[in-house]
């Protein structure tokens, strides 16, 4: 998948191409996961119009933030917080698929969640 992910459908797409992913929601937004352990990676977050976030290790974060913040940002709500949200707008795509899998990765290695209360 190439060009940019100037969308929640473009970079849901492409996280779903990751191994062992599922599209769930998490507080009522769209989110993806990592399925065997339900963790999430991908989600819309509280900036759904203009970004998605990524939960990473808030130093990663940080790095991000201060090395392209055209790209990689922080609103108040996820300061520190070790999630970083990431621009549809962003100037480098390649650099953000980096990230999405980087995101996967942590997920993957986390021990499982339990499942939902109905």
């Amino acid at each position: 998948m190439n060009g940019p992910l100037d969308s929640w459908d473009k970079a849901e797409a492409f996280a779903l191409t990751l191994p062992g992913t599922a599209r769930s929601t998490i507080y009522n937004m769209p989110m993806v996961m990592v399925a065997k352990n339900r963790r999430p990676f991908l989600v819309t977050g509280h900036e759904a119009k203009t970004s998605f976030a990524v939960p990473v290790d808030e130093g990663y974060a940080e790095m991000l933030m201060e090395t392209d913040p055209d790209s990689f940002w922080q609103s108040p709500h996820y300061a520190g917080s070790g999630a970083v949200l990431v621009r549809y707008a962003s100037p480098d795509p390649e650099r953000v698929r980096h990230v999405i899998e980087h995101a996967h990765a942590l997920a993957a290695v986390k021990k499982n969640r339990p499942p939902r209360k109905k």
